[in-house]
């Protein structure tokens, strides 16, 4: 049966479809290799096709765990007629090994870390499905009361990096703020926040969904700012397959990310019930806490205005949910990613020495035509006609 949003989508579907093909004038035959554009797939009889997805990281509500959580209970995925085993990491980065192996056929992937590990020694051919946060995870947080109105103030304070070295996203809002490097003082610090309140440093790495929620939880209220708000080409979480499967098995790659936009758009419509679903997965974790990820990153998924990245578009507004047009006039649907958010991804990536040399063809590391062709046979779908 169509979920309410599904119905509310049919109703508006010239707008919809005036905005898949503003993304086709963007995207289309984009030339990754997977094979040819596929129609929407619709599932086969017999036995169900096994999977395994792995989730990068342990049991929480990131967005495209949850909708691979609401696809398995809501049966989503036995509508698709898959059977599939969901697995989450116990150690980073063994997402990529089991999926390269084979052990796994889709997991989640960061945007940047995907082009990272195109250009890594040995590349890593994957590809992106769906690209779900269309901005980035990274913020960076300081104390309400610390006296930092804005990165402009950043000059003489001690700023948190995790990982090996300091992100392009912190570069790029010293650079956008006119901040000398040099005047900053940069640590390298782990993963707890309570070094933020106790004064350790000023400034702290944060995942936006996460840290600044587990900081007002510590009785501590944070300004936050992203390398997005300062006009950074930032992205986010996606789903992910070696191309080599993808391309042999396009309509178990179409059937599977049927299944987890309809967990997106069944928990967007339906977030206590998805939150249910996620504390199944996740029994130790705060249920609030989950909640303001969930809603976060929700908001996170929807794009920037196609004005703002491609160019205008005529029609108006394209939301699903009409309603939804007076906060996001002009707003794309979940999962959808073009050429040019990824060549300007790209780009940022090499202007700060994030990747270890250039892609030649931004084009090969993803494949947009499973996400349009999920919304095309929505759009196709005859409307149900009302009951009497």
């Amino acid at each position: 049966m169509p979920t309410l949003r599904k119905l509310l989508m049919l109703l508006a579907l010239p707008a919809g479809m005036a905005l898949l093909a503003a993304c086709s004038d963007d995207s289309e035959d984009a030339g990754d290799g997977v094979g040819s554009p596929s129609a929407s797939a619709s599932p086969t009889l017999g036995p169900a096709d096994e999977i395994t997805f792995m989730a990068g990281f342990k049991p929480q509500a990131n967005l495209p765990f949850v909708g691979v959580y609401v696809a398995q209970e809501k049966g989503f995925f036995e509508e698709q007629n898959l059977d599939v085993k969901i697995e989450h990491v116990t150690t980073p980065g063994d997402n990529f090994r089991f999926l390269a192996a084979g052990n796994v056929q889709f997991t989640t992937s960061d945007a940047s870390g995907l082009l990272e590990k195109r250009v890594s020694d040995p590349p890593l051919d994957i590809v992106s499905l769906a690209l779900i946060g269309q901005r980035g995870q990274q913020g960076f947080s300081v104390l309400a009361d610390s006296g930092i109105e804005s990165p402009a103030d950043w000059a003489g304070k001690t700023a948190g990096y995790k990982g090996s070295q300091v992100t392009p996203d912190y570069l790029a809002i010293l650079a956008a703020n006119g901040v000398d490097r040099a005047s900053v003082q940069e640590v390298k610090v782990g993963f707890d926040p309570r070094i933020l309140t106790e004064g350790q440093v000023d400034i702290f790495p944060v995942f936006v969904s996460n840290e600044p929620d587990t900081l007002k939880r510590l009785g501590k209220e944070v300004k936050t700012w992203e390398a997005a708000d300062f006009g950074a080409p930032t992205l986010g979480l996606t789903y992910v397959g070696m191309r080599d499967y993808v391309a042999d098995h396009l309509d178990v790659t179409q059937r599977f990310i049927n299944a987890v936009l309809d967990g997106i758009d069944y928990a967007d419509l339906y977030r206590d019930e998805a939150l249910d679903i996620v504390m199944k997965f996740a029994p130790d974790e705060d249920r609030e806490h989950q909640r303001y990820m969930l809603e976060t990153e929700l908001d996170m998924a929807l794009p920037q205005t196609v004005e703002e990245r491609d160019g205008p578009v005529s029609g108006g507004c394209v939301s699903p949910i009409p309603l939804r047009c007076p906060q996001h006039p002009v707003q794309p649907l979940f999962g959808m990613q073009t050429h040019t958010q990824w060549q300007k991804l790209h780009d940022f990536l090499v202007q700060y020495g994030a990747l270890s040399g250039p892609i030649d063809d931004v084009s090969l590391v993803f494949a947009d035509r499973f996400v349009k062709a999920y919304y095309e046979a929505l759009a196709a779908t005859p409307t149900p006609s009302p009951s009497p």
